[in-house]
């Protein structure tokens, strides 16, 4: 539209006919040349803007100030005529004003693209962990962009144009492409969130430009001018994003409470069991979805499953063969001799109990052995050599010659109620090493109360056909009350060990992370993966139960301690930052993540909450001719000046020209962005 005004101008203007505008240009060449002298003429006004902005900056910034600056700016002064002709020339061109080193020093750069980089947009970054945040917030982003732009926010959104996006710790760079009537192709860069001196002194001043545009408050009655005048980032607008904030808290005073952490061990049982339910309960369901999506063929090829199941048992692996139990400790006493060919005490009678009655097991053989073979050539075993492949328990005290040690038989289960196999924990789970005086000492711990009025909260509406006492019936199965004394006692015993003291603030950030120092409780535990990975899930809860409870008061009902764990189910993810879990978790978009952290210098915990919600970001524009050439230094600087130091002048922090953020910002392997998108096509109506 400006170009048809000024065509029309002119051709109102003037009158002779005989000029060659009127007779040797239609129309089309006079937009097209009118469009040519615009761009060219936009350009120098942005490449002068930049040349005088290193030129007084490198005077007037302290820390840009060197020895030779007197000099270099009384040259620019006495060769203004060669310098503007040199900046008229590089806008005729098209090409970037190279300062060289970014010092007033300026040379006219090789033409390049708009992108400025060869290669294909967005196919390079350095990823890393913070990248999740930015891949989050890209498609809200450009969905924002889309309305700012029908709006006219972003101003003059031409091919070229730099903005820079600010959200607390995160800078997100945005370069447009291409651009048409109906649309424009941008690519959305993220800047890294681990901020050096230089970043955050770059940071900060960008966080004091939009504060003054856009913090209207304090300036509201009086009239100020602008501090950051010539600066090479022009606030714009602030637009809509859903995306995650970030907070972080000092958790002193509540992880190293000694009520709260004596809370947390009580509660801790409380929410295994309702982890445990709830995870019986939900795999029921998908049992009986797997039932009715194979009706059909069960049907047409009847099967006696029950029969099945019976006859086939799973075979048990070497780990569950031989793993440390307090049965085994009867058979290293003093008084057996490794080499003793004769069994005595509890092998004696297993012995004699015949091979029906132990599983045959797979032994591998000894370097340097002899192995005897039999007639049939099958594979003869020596008692030395049964000795030899036992398991050796190291570390155990020397048990008294005849003196019985306190076995933990399980007994036979025998359920009251048929439906309580949905909920049965397997038996494995309930074989931790743990003498049964302490048992019947942490049987008093468990709380029935609680278990019956979870058992109470489940409706079992997968199930065709139910009694109406159903839940009556479950509450009352004793087996299956024993069944989970054993299984949540064992877990105890793994993360706590049988002392009933209260934890320290290290063990329970080590609980958290899963470093707990090695034990046999947790030996036993790790050895069951998916107990050990419910165990560690209900202690995080726990956790941060514990946090939320210093925080919001007590919980004071069973109602209420439902209604927190299933929010921390449906609407948390409560882990760590460097599980990948945790990424997956931004991805899909949960509403609420939770970490807790050490800060070793300050020797304090931390806590760090992520909440999903839409958000002001804040967007300003940059002076597309100062990134390109500063682009065009770094370039030859690194390729041609082969200075590669990584503290050299021209990465330094210059919150002016915002030096530091711009390198970043470039393609790899000269700049270092997190995270670079592919071309986003972004519709303007």
């Amino acid at each position: 539209m400006l170009d048809t005004v000024v065509v029309s101008i002119v051709q109102m203007l003037v009158f002779n006919t005989d000029v060659w505008w009127n007779r040797s240009l239609d129309t089309g060449i006079r937009l097209l040349l009118v469009g040519v002298i615009r761009d060219r003429l936009l350009q120098f006004i942005s490449k002068l803007q930049f040349a005088l902005t290193v030129l007084l900056t490198s005077w007037t910034e302290k820390k840009q100030r060197r020895k030779s600056s007197t000099t270099l700016i009384t040259l620019n002064v006495v060769f203004f005529p060669v310098v503007l002709a040199f900046i008229a020339v590089s806008a005729v061109l098209s090409s970037p004003l190279l300062p060289l080193f970014t010092l007033p020093i300026f040379l006219i750069g090789f033409p390049r693209p708009i992108r400025s980089w060869p290669g294909s947009v967005g196919v390079t970054a350095s990823v890393c962990s913070d990248t999740v945040y930015y891949k989050q917030m890209v498609p809200s982003l450009a969905a924002a962009l889309q309305s700012a732009l029908a709006a006219g926010s972003l101003g003059l959104f031409l091919p070229g144009s730099h903005y820079l996006c600010r959200f607390q710790d995160r800078l997100i760079w945005i370069l447009v492409i291409e651009r048409g009537f109906t649309y424009c192709c941008v690519n959305i860069k993220g800047l890294e969130l681990q901020e050096t001196s230089c970043h955050t002194a770059e940071a900060h001043r960008v966080d004091d430009i939009f504060a003054m545009a856009f913090e209207r408050e304090e300036h509201a009655k009086t009239l100020s001018l602008n501090h950051h005048f010539g600066n090479i980032l022009t606030p714009c607008t602030a637009l809509p994003v859903r995306l995650y904030s970030d907070a972080k808290n000092v958790l002193s005073g509540i992880i190293d409470s000694h009520e709260n952490l004596k809370q947390l061990k009580d509660d801790f049982v409380k929410v295994l069991v309702w982890v445990l339910v709830q995870y019986f309960y939900n795999k029921s369901k998908t049992c009986e979805k797997l039932d009715k999506a194979d009706k059909d063929t069960d049907e047409s090829f009847p099967i006696n499953k029950k029969a099945f199941n019976n006859t086939v048992e799973r075979p048990r692996s070497v780990r569950d063969e031989d793993s440390f139990s307090v049965e085994t400790i009867e058979d290293w006493t003093d008084d057996s001799d490794l080499f003793d060919l004769e069994p005595t005490g509890r092998m004696r009678e297993r012995k004699e109990m015949g091979p029906a009655a132990t599983a045959p097991r797979m032994h591998l053989s000894i370097p340097g052995s002899v192995e005897m073979q039999s007639r049939d050539g099958a594979l003869q075993k020596t008692p030395l050599e049964d000795k030899l492949h036992r398991p050796v328990v190291l570390g155990l005290p020397a048990l008294d010659k005849g003196k019985k040690q306190e076995v933990l038989r399980l007994p036979s289960l025998e359920f009251s109620c048929s439906y309580s196999e949905l909920l049965s924990i397997p038996e494995e789970w309930r074989t931790a090493p743990i003498p049964a005086s302490k048992l019947n000492e942490m049987r008093q711990r468990f709380p029935e109360e609680w278990y019956h009025f979870i058992l109470s909260q489940l409706d079992f509406f997968h199930l065709e056909e139910k009694p109406a006492s159903l839940l009556e019936d479950l509450t009352k199965d004793k087996a299956l009350k024993d069944l989970y004394i054993h299984g949540v006692l064992s877990c105890c015993f793994g993360l706590f060990g049988l002392d009933s003291t209260v934890p320290a603030p290290s063990h329970v950030f080590r609980a958290y992370t899963g470093g707990i120092p090695w034990s046999v409780g947790l030996d036993w535990l790790t050895g069951k993966p998916e107990l050990f990975q419910l165990a560690l899930k209900a202690f995080r809860y726990t956790f941060k139960l514990m946090v939320d409870q210093a925080s919001l008061g007590p919980v004071e009902s069973f109602k209420e301690l439902v209604n927190y764990l299933e929010e921390y189910e449906n609407d948390w993810y409560i882990g760590l930052v460097s599980d990948i879990e945790w990424q997956q978790a931004i991805l899909k978009e949960k509403p609420y993540l939770f970490s807790l952290g050490h800060d070793p210098n300050m020797g304090v915990y931390t806590g760090r909450v992520l909440t999903l919600q839409k958000l002001l970001v804040q967007v300003g524009k940059l002076n597309g001719d100062a990134v390109r050439g500063q682009w065009a230094n770094l370039s030859w600087e690194l390729l041609y000046a082969t200075n590669d130091d990584e503290e050299r002048y021209s990465i330094q922090a210059h919150p002016v020209l915002l030096r530091n953020l711009t390198v970043q910002a470039a393609d790899p392997p000269l700049g270092y962005p997190v995270y670079s998108s592919e071309p986003l096509h972004v519709p303007l109506f």
